[in-house]
């Protein structure tokens, strides 16, 4: 299907730059918006393009937009807890509104978001295996601006961002486990260090300069941590 080549180039383009995002660590709200950036310029009509990522329970965790109008139109949805987008993520499948002066689906979001001047959207799912990651939509002004090749193209477009964005989450997981070892690792080896102190300036064992350690945490009403790192700061100070 030679009209599908447009969005086929997008597609490889946003594989690739999302990549490249990924190889420099960038993070889950860079690559949103390259993904929305791409929508809006790759669903012919669009005016708008954004895309949320929701939990379980319905609650936006992550959003991107790019345009203000976008932002409004969304928060909506989720203030009155109805609209197309969350349709699309709870249904995993394609909502298109053709007409928002007509739609009667959503009556409160339908009349709180007509002031924006937006009266066609698209949102598609983003699905992952068994997992749905939230929706991509886009807006158009004129009503009746999308049809079954938009809806085509949307569809293919969100199913691509969905493999993107879980391998971006994926990564940051992983950064963060990463980072929380180190940190866990650092802490362990400043506790220890700090009781190594306590023996050497009294005399006492391991098991004693442990109990003082935790009992001078108990006191301070602080972590055993942060109870360590402050007696090798006040003992580094002493030794200058």
């Amino acid at each position: 299907m030679n009209d599908d080549l447009p969005l086929a180039d997008e597609l490889a383009a946003v594989t690739a730059r999302m990549w490249g995002l990924l190889l420099s660590h960038e993070t889950l709200g860079t690559v949103l918006g390259l993904v929305t950036s791409l929508a809006k310029g790759a669903i012919p009509g669009t005016i708008g393009a954004g895309v949320s990522l929701v939990d379980p329970k319905g609650h936006r965790t992550s959003t991107s937009a790019t345009d203000a109008v976008v932002l409004r139109a969304d928060a909506l949805q989720y203030e009155l807890d109805e609209g197309p987008c969350l349709t699309a993520w709870e249904t995993r499948t394609l909502v298109r509104v053709d007409d928002l002066d007509h739609d009667r689906r959503w009556p409160r979001w339908t009349r709180a978001a007509r002031p924006l001047g937006m009266r066609a959207s698209l949102s598609a799912p983003l699905v992952t295996e068994d997992d749905a990651l939230g929706a991509l939509k886009v807006y158009a002004a004129p009503p009746n601006a999308y049809g079954e090749r938009e809806e085509h193209l949307l569809t293919l477009f969100a199913a691509q961002a969905a493999v993107l964005v879980a391998n971006v989450r994926t990564v940051e997981a992983a950064q963060r486990v990463g980072d929380e070892l180190r940190r866990a690792f650092r802490s362990r080896d400043q506790i220890a260090m700090a009781k190594g102190v306590l023996m050497a300036r009294h005399g006492s064992d391991e098991n004693t300069a442990f109990a003082a350690l935790a009992d001078l945490a108990r006191r301070q009403r602080k972590t055993l941590h942060d109870v360590a790192q402050s007696l090798l700061r006040t003992t580094s100070e002493a030794g200058r």
